[in-house]
């Protein structure tokens, strides 16, 4: 029987409790050589809903593992055809003020990185550098036979030629980028091949039952050895993709930092976990630390 991958937990021990005092946040960004590790939360407010928070999708949608778009041709023709829909969505989605106050203060010198669990390239859009993205990225596609990556608006263009009149209305988009199509609305959906050699095409991103590339691991290892201290925002920490550096962080005596409005994974590590709005709680620490406003504002960015 094929298992469904680590979705939610249940807290066996009493949870950390929520604080709104955001000194200790201010306090480490000041010190410097703060990791950040970012979740969907940090997106909800650039209209992408999160996996598990108030209204998440998990409580309608079930994500693709990589067993199910491995092995039958049903279910690639289903993720295309709402992969598709919600590109569309996705890709004008624009970043906020959590992501805009994340690449200002690492103009500020004040980190030692970013890692993203997310697949949107916000963090990038909004100005941040040398982002590290844990699941990869939906601008991308890879052919599965030959290697072969390709930007996702070229398959966008050759999907819409294929699928011409293909105007379903979702139900709702995901953190993914799928969107919520019944089978009825997915049809006779005609997915392309690889261009190159005819090969399947999967978006170059890390699915639920797939494993993170080890020299990604490894990198963010290292990111975590030289960082003074994890800062998470917006992340549940349910799988363990981003749990092990909470762990290793933790472990090595490093400040664990939570941002996120409900309890998480890793609360047991961390020394506070502030329940706020992430882009109310970034900006107001920008303010404690003097960070001129435009660029949170994303007025002076660049």
């Amino acid at each position: 029987m094929r298992m469904r991958p680590t979705l939610s937990w249940t807290p066996t021990e009493d949870p950390l409790p929520g604080t709104t005092s955001l000194a200790p946040v201010a306090d480490a960004l000041s010190a410097g050589g703060v990791l950040v590790l970012s979740g969907a939360g940090i997106s909800t407010e650039s209209g992408i809903p999160d996996y598990r928070g108030e209204g998440g999708s998990l409580s309608r949608h079930t994500p693709m593992t990589y067993q199910e778009f491995t092995a039958e041709a049903r279910a690639r023709r289903r993720y295309w055809a709402r992969s598709h829909l919600g590109w569309r969505t996705f890709g004008r989605a624009r970043p906020n003020a959590g992501h805009r106050a994340v690449a200002a203060f690492g103009r500020q010198g004040l980190l030692a990185g970013v890692i993203t669990q997310n697949v949107d390239g916000l963090h990038q859009s909004a100005g941040s550098e040398d982002v590290v993205e844990l699941h990869g990225s939906l601008e991308r596609v890879v052919c599965l036979s030959c290697g072969a990556f390709s930007p996702r608006r070229e398959l966008a263009r050759r999907l819409e030629q294929a699928n011409a009149g293909f105007e379903p209305v979702a139900a709702g988009i995901n953190p993914d980028g799928d969107a919520d199509l019944t089978d009825e609305q997915v049809g006779d959906f005609q997915v392309v091949p690889c261009a190159g050699c005819g090969g399947t095409l999967k978006p170059d991103v890390v699915f639920f039952g797939e494993a993170v590339p080890p020299q990604r691991v490894e990198r963010c290892r290292e990111l975590v050895r030289q960082a003074a201290s994890l800062l998470v925002l917006g992340s549940s920490l349910t799988v363990m993709s981003g749990l092990r550096f909470v762990r290793q962080a933790a472990q090595a005596g490093k400040p664990v930092l939570i941002v996120n409005r409900d309890p998480t994974r890793g609360d047991r590590h961390a020394v506070t976990r502030v329940a706020l709005p992430l882009g109310e709680a970034l900006t107001t620490v920008a303010r404690r630390l003097d960070i001129p406003g435009g660029l949170v504002d994303g007025e002076a960015a660049g």
